[in-house]
């Protein structure tokens, strides 16, 4: 299977998460052999799903989300304008501010990597399991 990369959404709000959820789904639909795997598919949308909303709560307000299917992996990239990278923290369990969503991904993916651009701003990316 050759390499198949798609941008798949620029997301400028809370109520776009979903779109952006629905468009990791397509795209995962589409992929050929070899196809992924439902379990491995359920785990893509939610490292979407939690970089989308990192990227829109810490990022500026407006993020671009990017999927990369190779042979053995699927990476999902989110690029944003703030140059502050993803930190671990104590997760909120009283006042719902967060904390769970970076080390989940840190725990799902095979690796993460932050790239900073020279423009401003940041590419968040998860590589994960097909």
């Amino acid at each position: 299977m050759d390499t198949m990369s798609v941008t798949v959404a620029t997301v400028r709000s809370a109520a776009s998460i979903a779109g952006a959820r629905d468009s990791a789904r397509a795209f995962l639909e589409r992929l050929a052999r070899p196809a992924i795997a439902a379990e491995a598919a359920d785990t893509v949308v939610l490292v979407v799903s939690e970089l989308v909303t990192n990227a829109l709560r810490h990022g500026g307000g407006t993020c671009t989300l990017n999927l990369t299917a190779h042979p053995d992996s699927i990476e999902v990239s989110v690029r944003d304008r703030s140059p502050q990278v993803p930190r671990m923290r104590a997760p909120d369990l009283r006042g719902g501010t967060g904390g769970f969503g970076w080390p989940m991904v840190e725990r799902l993916a095979r690796a993460t990597s932050v790239t900073h651009r020279t423009v401003g701003g940041k590419t968040v990316s998860a590589l994960l399991a097909r």
